[in-house]
């Protein structure tokens, strides 16, 4: 019997619908494996599809190219290692999230995911079928138990393929990130292991998809919960780790403890790889966005620079007569700081046009909030107009407290095919701004330093679509805001929990108000990098039409 196992861990960036390509992706992990001597190679949980698939998976001419795809990939590897690898699978009219257990030129077994998350952004339950507990699979003589993600969230399946004869559990998983959820994993492993007396390794993906990033940072415990080695974070990296079998059974040897960064690196490097992602994986390799001389539009000019290198982004400053002189010298300093194409396109000349057309019906009315979101659909209208002549794709801006409230203009500043901030409160693109002028990572491909100007973080927040305009004429201030903001939306909380916050009803019902109201703004947004459990999106989906309020 051998008491040694190799396992290949691939830690890898699928594309959803790119069969052809994930496959490759696959069989260069394979035989990677093979050259190494593995006795295994493990990819993540519907790595041949990508994950999340949402309905494309029920599609029949994908699942079952899919399918075909994964017979194929076992009869390229049949010389070598075995090959787990995630994908669907068909039984008569039921479609599971199944793990496929490639060896000697075919599938040999399927595990058969069981249970099927059915909150924030999974909705397995209404796409796949659940699989029956099962129980482990042979690769060689070592018996291998593989609850699928979820299945490793709940002790029911773990502790079945323990009883069934498992000797170590593989869990292949597509986990993505929120802030925190390293610890969350660890929780649920630890309980999985002691419940078990089974070593465990956790594999996850990474790369974005849509608003979702996966993170990595696979990792492998051993009885007792002790951490035998730990993967980067988002980074892609093929690792192969030993078990060793002794009198007390299987345990992983010692491997590399990457180093895992503070939230705040990990949050902007989530909000860096998601616009990579979504560019890469869109087909564009250029990107463009008002630069406004404001914080938020400064932030994420260097999150696009630091995802796509300075010279594929062009910030662009439409001014108004409202336009103070220090934001016209700010937005340049971020360009100029950054290394950014910069454009200056006045609209006062489409703006007097506009002004003239609509004189005769607007007569005798006093200008109000329609004056001042013209401004803004005209920066949204010449925006798009420089998308399509150069084919680069337009960011959008708003931070989380605005996209809360609807305190933007739709069909003007919300006018684009991203946002990297659209789960950042305002009050942390603060520190966000501050801790990016103090970091620099290899990852990021923009220039090292203070590329934030300090007045930029400082100065009052303004729209400046009006004379001596505050966002707190029309808000709370932020750190308010965002307070509630947090009790109502991320933690579901009600206006009496403000209150008991310590936070006047009056603000309180005002902020519910504006949240309610601007869900029809959300639901037409662009889609934006997940950070936070109740991102706008998936996580939290509200009718536009809706008479209740709390009392």
């Amino acid at each position: 019997m051998a008491d040694r196992f190799r396992i290949t861990l691939a830690q890898l960036n699928p594309t959803v619908g790119d069969i052809p390509g994930n496959v490759a992706k696959a069989r260069a992990a394979w035989e990677a494996g093979r050259d190494a001597g593995a006795d295994l190679v493990a990819c993540t949980e519907m790595f041949v599809t990508g994950y999340n698939t949402q309905d494309l998976v029920e599609k029949p001419a994908f699942h079952q190219h899919a399918i075909a795809a994964i017979e194929d990939l076992a009869a390229a590897c049949a010389d070598g290692p075995a090959l787990a690898v995630g994908g669907p699978w068909i039984e008569g009219a039921q479609l599971y999230n199944a793990y496929h257990i490639c060896r000697g030129g075919k599938v040999v077994s399927r595990v058969l995911k069981h249970n099927l998350p059915n909150e924030t952004v999974f909705d397995e339950v209404r796409i796949f079928d659940s699989g029956p507990l099962g129980g482990p699979y042979s690769v060689g003589n070592t018996r291998v138990g593989s609850p699928i993600c979820e299945d490793a969230w709940h002790p029911e399946v773990p502790e079945t393929l323990a009883e069934t004869g498992a000797e170590f559990l593989l869990v292949p998983n597509g986990s993505p990130y929120y802030r925190d959820k390293m610890d969350t994993r660890f929780n649920h492993m630890v309980a999985r292991v002691v419940e078990t007396g089974l070593p465990l390794i956790y594999l996850n993906m990474v790369g974005g998809q849509d608003d979702q990033v996966f993170d990595g940072g696979s990792f492998g415990l051993n009885p007792g919960g002790g951490l035998a080695f730990h993967m980067p974070v988002f980074d892609e990296q093929i690792t192969h780790i030993d078990l060793v079998r002794g009198a007390e059974g299987w345990r992983i040897e010692q491997g590399e403890m990457a180093h895992i960064p503070d939230e705040w690196e990990q949050d902007y490097r989530a909000m860096v790889e998601s616009l990579r992602d979504y560019c890469g994986k869109c087909g564009f390799g250029k990107v463009l966005l008002g630069l406004s001389g404001g914080i938020d539009s400064a932030i994420v000019a260097t999150i696009a620079s630091d995802a796509l290198g300075p010279q594929n982004v062009r910030c662009v400053m439409l001014p108004s007569e409202y336009t103070s002189e220090h934001s016209l010298e700010d937005a340049k300093a971020v360009a100029e700081a950054l290394g950014c194409h910069y454009d200056f396109v006045p609209i006062s000349g489409p703006r007097a046009a506009v002004t003239e057309a609509l004189a005769p019906m607007f007569e005798g009315l006093k200008p109000d909030l329609t004056e001042e979101n013209i401004q803004s659909r005209l920066r949204g209208l010449l925006l798009m107009a420089l998308s399509n002549k150069f084919g680069e794709m337009l960011l959008t801006t708003g931070n989380k407290s605005e996209v809360a409230v609807g305190y933007a203009t739709i069909y003007g500043d919300m006018a684009g095919g991203y946002n990297p901030i659209k789960d950042l409160y305002k009050t942390r693109v603060f520190e966000q701004c501050r801790w990016r002028n103090a970091n620099h990572r290899p990852w990021m491909m923009g220039p090292e330093g203070a590329v934030i100007p300090e007045r930029v973080i400082t100065k009052p927040p303004s729209a400046e679509l009006r004379e001596d305009q505050k966002d707190s004429d029309s808000l709370p201030d932020y750190p308010v805001l965002d307070a509630i903001l947090t009790i109502l939306i991320d933690l579901d909380g009600s206006v009496s929990d403000c209150v008991a916050a310590g936070y006047a009803h009056e603000d309180a019902k005002r902020v519910e108000r504006l949240i309610y109201l601007s869900e029809y703004k959300r639901f037409q947004s662009a889609p934006g990098t997940r950070l936070t459990k109740r991102a706008f999106w998936l996580d939290r989906r509200y009718p536009i039409v809706n008479g209740w309020r709390d009392r």
